[in-house]
């Protein structure tokens, strides 16, 4: 078995180190260009379109609004990956490891552009909503039903099983730490707070995460921005400190390994989770007049996530030069810099703050799963017993070791971010055609651009919602 595990870490290395880094920076450098720095160009754009969807999720019957779809996907995206990942990043590349971290979110956020505005573009209608994500479009638009369908299983096995797995252990490790609570009794807690969620479907995880995920960001936020006002001398310092260190050869090899979540954060996965086909299982079930309207929000979705909240987490630590001793790495980095700040209080606050992140990221993850169960197979027997399961194992979590879940889950996401980086780099000169039209209709002076199949006639047949 140590052999098997020991094989399996290599793989890993492999496929993380010089694949799938090179794959998912590659292509988002091609989406930067293709569609001419949207992630930059369009930001302002981002921020109306995601206001003006903020209070229309109750008027949509049965569907979900494009905030709530955003909310849904950070609920995933933000995770113990932005208290503990961050700070592995920084233990193991240094303070340059924040600068390559926001280099790799800039270029990022085109991929998540694309990858949600196909989404949208080729969702299907289940019942009274839609669905969709990258085994659609795979099947659909690539024409590669068998791709979909692989896609599909390593889907559910990583963030449907594997994670919500890791989520629930880390909760419960942290409130051990911080309670002195039996991880048997909070995986108890946590297994029939999870069941009561998601056997509401879409619309009671929309509910759930419109309310947690905004209190959970501006409560994160608000705590570091007083930090930031306690130490506003050291401002100019550590941003001096970050820049400087990032030019090392040792910064910036670390840096962006840690940045891109190499040393912790792939324990949580990619952080803002671009080019992974994740959120866009998400993003397909907004009702919005325009594809581009959802990318442009997902794409803002990476911004949130690395450039607020990660940041967010660099900053404590660098305040405190906990980091400098190198005793600390993980979250006790995060808890032990808190600690430094405000006092003991700061690892309290830290084992709620790893308990509510991680607990939306496990409603988010569920979710990616129930899509392409649903993909596999429709039947309402098929996703009750997914959502069983998915209950056994937030509580299989809480209780053991996942040193094997994580070796695996390490290669099933590699495979999965494979397939979907195959399926947008084909497809993408649809996106590119779907933003220009977006931007035409802008320039006219149309301020809710409309998208109709019509305007697609050589794809019009895949086209099903529009």
């Amino acid at each position: 078995m140590d052999f098997f595990l020991e094989l399996i870490n290599v793989t890993n290395d492999i496929l993380w180190t010089y694949i799938l880094i090179i794959l998912l920076i590659g292509c988002a450098f091609w989406f930067t260009i293709k569609t001419r720095f949207v992630q930059f160009r369009m930001l302002g754009e981002m921020f109306r379109v995601l206001g003006n969807s903020s209070n229309t999720g109750q008027k949509e019957g049965k569907h979900i609004s494009s905030f709530q779809a955003f909310v849904v996907s950070l609920a995933s995206r933000i995770g113990t990956g932005n208290l503990a990942g961050v700070a592995t990043a920084i233990a193991i590349g240094g303070p340059g490891s924040v600068f390559w971290m926001w280099v790799i979110a800039l270029l990022s956020a085109s991929s998540a552009f694309v990858e949600s505005t196909l989404a949208q573009l080729y969702k299907q209608k289940s019942n009274d909503s839609f669905i969709g994500g990258p085994a659609y479009y795979i099947k659909t638009g690539l024409k590669k039903e068998w791709l979909g369908t692989l896609f599909a299983i390593l889907i559910v096995v990583t963030f449907g099983f594997a994670f919500v797995s890791v989520q629930s252990n880390t909760i419960c490790a942290a409130v051990e730490h911080a309670f002195g609570w039996q991880s048997e009794y909070m995986g108890i807690i946590i297994t029939a707070l999870t069941i009561i969620i998601i056997f509401g479907g879409i619309q009671r995880i929309a509910r759930f995460s419109d309310v947690i995920v905004p209190v959970m960001a501006i409560g994160y936020i608000i705590l570091t921005l007083v930090i930031i006002a306690l130490n506003f001398r050291l401002i100019p310092s550590v941003f001096a400190v970050i820049i400087e260190d990032a030019f090392t050869f040792d910064s910036a090899m670390g840096g962006i390994l840690g940045a891109t979540i190499m040393q912790g954060i792939r324990r949580g996965l990619f952080s803002n989770e671009a080019g992974m086909g994740s959120a866009p299982n998400v993003a397909a079930t907004a009702s919005v007049t325009h594809p581009v309207k959802q990318g442009l929000i997902q794409a803002l979705g990476v911004f949130t996530d690395t450039l607020i909240i990660c940041s967010c987490t660099a900053f404590i630590i660098l305040f405190s030069g906990e980091y400098i001793s190198g005793d600390y790495n993980g979250v006790q980095l995060t808890q032990q810099a808190l600690c430094s700040e405000i006092g003991s209080i700061g690892s309290t606050i830290i084992a709620i703050a790893i308990f509510i992140f991680a607990f939306t990221s496990i409603i988010g993850n569920y979710y990616y799963g129930e899509v392409n169960i649903r993909y596999l197979n429709g039947k309402k027997k098929s996703v009750l017993i997914y959502r069983i399961l998915v209950g056994a194992m937030v509580m299989f979590g809480s209780v053991v070791s996942l040193d094997m879940v994580w070796a695996l889950a390490d290669i099933t996401m590699a495979l999965m971010t494979i397939c979907n980086l195959i399926a947008i780099f084909g497809l993408g000169k649809y996106a590119f055609r779907l933003l220009q039209d977006y931007r035409s209709q802008l320039k006219s002076g149309i301020k809710d651009p409309v998208f109709r199949k019509e305007s697609m006639p050589d794809i019009e047949d895949d086209i099903q919602c529009w």
